[in-house]
């Protein structure tokens, strides 16, 4: 006999995703508040948790967790002397991170993160475009000051090669101070390798890897660094650190347009606004939209508009205050879990 109860709403929402979460957003009780199938509402993030320094032999990382999605990254610090770098002009001071590729990020995607990644197979378009996105907001949000990774040394005059011959190594520390008697120049460059990887796998992947990226790198404390000439080699010392002067804060904020069709996606009109989507939610919705924001201070800095498929976004609607609005409770929401504030 079958059974009286009808099927479980889990099971309904996997055999049936799409009107499932159209039956969620358009309720026939004009009492009952619109949401999504994981029962939030179509403005409501999930909870964001940060932890920092949780890899002991990196020298800056975070853990971050939204939701379902967890990501893990590491910052490693190499140096590399500027006699190594094919392209090295000494009047470069503009464009350096990018033209000696001093800051580089990585992508991974755990095999046991999400059932579509399988083992022993090569990158993922998805880790590929993520790797790529990461890079490319580094560089235009300037997240990263050059002179934090610059190693100087002051070529010294005849008394001061006397007194380095009595120095200790480890009683060296890094001054930018300028000897008149000696020549002062880059020696070498700390490399940056930001490592991001993928613990588990539930929608929205770039705006946690961004956030854990911002997080490792607000992390971040590298060695106080000298140039030998008589070894050709870089020296560190343990002591006294320096931390990267990250002055920009740009939260990415991320939301995918559900038009209501299951077949033919175009607009008729209707449509809802899912922020922060998970991988159903993303794979029922083929316009997504991507605002960097950075709301440090009384005013909005916009930093990047990334939009993918669909034409329901039109320059319009995306500069409306709810969209505005919407971005600038991310920012705050997403700061606070990473500040602690």
């Amino acid at each position: 006999m079958a059974p009286d109860a009808g099927l479980s709403r889990a099971t309904f929402a996997k055999l049936s995703p799409h009107p499932y979460l159209l039956a969620n957003l358009e309720p026939s009780d004009d009492h009952v508040a619109p949401a999504r199938s994981n029962g939030r509402a179509p403005d409501e993030n999930r909870p964001t948790f940060v932890n920092l320094s949780s890899l002991s032999h990196a020298h800056g990382s975070s853990l971050v967790r939204m939701g379902d999605t967890t990501v893990i990254c590491g910052v490693r610090g190499e140096t590399i002397l500027t006699q190594h770098i094919p392209n090295f002009r000494a009047s470069n001071r503009d464009t350096e991170l990018q033209d000696y590729d001093l800051l580089v990020p990585n992508i991974e995607l755990a095999t046991g993160s999400s059932p579509q990644f399988l083992p022993g197979g090569p990158p993922t378009t998805l880790a590929q475009t993520l790797s790529t996105r990461i890079f490319s907001l580094l560089h235009d949000a300037k997240l990263v000051q050059p002179e934090d990774l610059r190693i100087w040394h002051t070529r010294p005059s005849e008394r001061m090669m006397a007194d380095e011959d009595k120095m200790d190594e480890d009683d060296y520390e890094e001054t930018d101070a300028h000897d008149s008697s000696g020549e002062r120049y880059v020696a070498a460059y700390w490399v940056l390798y930001i490592d991001i990887f993928f613990i588990s796998f539930d929608g929205n992947p770039f705006d946690a890897a961004w956030a854990a990226t911002l997080a490792a790198l607000r992390d971040t404390k590298l060695p106080r660094g000298r140039y030998d000439p008589d070894r050709d080699m870089i020296l560190c010392t343990r002591k006294d650190p320096k931390s990267l002067t990250i002055a920009s804060m740009p939260i990415a904020c991320t939301a995918v347009v559900f038009t209501g069709k299951e077949t033919d996606r175009a607009s008729d009109g209707r449509f809802w606004l899912l922020v922060d989507p998970d991988s159903l939610e993303e794979s029922l919705c083929d316009e997504s939209i991507t605002i960097v924001v950075d709301c440090q201070g009384d005013s909005m800095r916009i930093v990047s508009v990334s939009k993918h498929g669909g034409t329901v976004l039109s320059p319009k609607l995306l500069r409306s205050k709810g969209i505005m609005d919407w971005a600038n409770q991310r920012w705050s929401s997403v700061m606070a879990a990473i500040t602690g504030n």
